[in-house]
């Protein structure tokens, strides 16, 4: 038996984000110097996983909410893009390295949510495959870096679920979510357009094809900031946006909706909307991005 600690590495540094720690640093810091912290200290963000390049700047909206003297645990829910799974899973690793510093998972909540049966257990391939959970590690280190030794992260790989999933998986989280020292971090992009994601929704009446799919995204993100689980749920089957992370986002909502039962009042508010190109005719292609967060009152 070895007791060597499992690691996941970096695995998509040098190509969706800077392998070079200073380098790195050095561009959260410029897009995190440009947005404003308006509604801290949030419980949690909603912020998109594509290249930094593409998203970084966005993404900066949602990490300045977070406060790092608050928060001592960090979940991270993103979508599987390349296993098909029907549940949640967790992590092998014990460690997640970022060019910043290595990241310790909380073996403790691992164990509790273990025990509840509704987890699977994903291969160290896997996890380092998927760029969902990782593309919030650099953010999630930067955000924290005043209290880096004080907080730990509870890494969970999202399922395409059902409804009733989701609300099973909202009802056991929102244990987590009503504790102010957790920060839920969901990661999503929103709107995939183009023959490539084989999704070409136009409503003309919008315009040109990307302000098409701004209002689209938009009144999704305006049902997300209702908070209200079956609306998102019916809005996603009327439109089939390609919003990736709207099983994560489901989790979410299901889980607000079981603390606001008790009477928590909570707020979620977009603060920054971007596509990564404008799309005006039918060989375009753009991924839409969205980051906002969470407070209770």
């Amino acid at each position: 038996m070895s007791n060597r600690v499992v690691c996941r590495e970096a695995s998509h540094a040098g190509s969706w984000y800077s392998a070079s720690g200073s380098q790195l640093n050095a561009q959260l810091e410029g897009w995190l110097s440009k947005a404003e912290s308006s509604i801290r200290p949030a419980r949690a963000i909603i912020a998109p996983h594509a290249g930094y390049t593409y998203c970084g700047s966005c993404a900066a909206y949602a990490y300045k909410q977070v406060d790092p003297s608050v928060t001592r645990r960090v979940f991270i829910l993103g979508p599987s893009h390349h296993v098909p799974l029907s549940r949640c899973a967790l992590s092998p690793a014990e460690i997640y390295r970022t060019p910043l510093y290595d990241l310790r998972i909380d073996q403790k909540v691992y164990a509790d949510l273990w025990k509840t049966g509704l987890f699977e257990r994903m291969s160290l391939q896997t996890d380092e495959d998927e760029h969902s959970i990782e593309m919030h590690l650099p953010y999630t280190a930067k955000a924290m870096e005043s209290h880096k030794d004080d907080f730990s992260i509870v890494p969970v790989l999202v399922g395409a679920l059902s409804e009733s999933k989701e609300q099973e998986y909202g009802k056991l989280l929102s244990k987590y979510l009503a504790d102010p020292s957790n920060l839920f971090i969901i990661s999503s992009d929103f709107c995939h357009w183009g023959q490539r994601f084989r999704y070409t929704y136009y409503d003309e009446s919008q315009g040109e094809i990307y302000r098409s799919i701004e209002h689209l995204d938009k009144m999704g993100m305006g049902i997300i900031e209702t908070l209200d689980p079956m609306s998102f749920t019916n809005y996603l089957k009327k439109y089939r946006n390609t919003i990736c992370g709207r099983h994560p986002i489901g989790v979410l909502l299901n889980a607000v909706a079981e603390l606001r039962k008790s009477g928590l009042d909570m707020n979620f508010s977009f603060l920054n909307y971007a596509q990564s190109s404008e799309c005006r005719n039918w060989q375009d292609s753009s991924v839409s991005y969205a980051a906002g967060a969470l407070i209770a009152h």
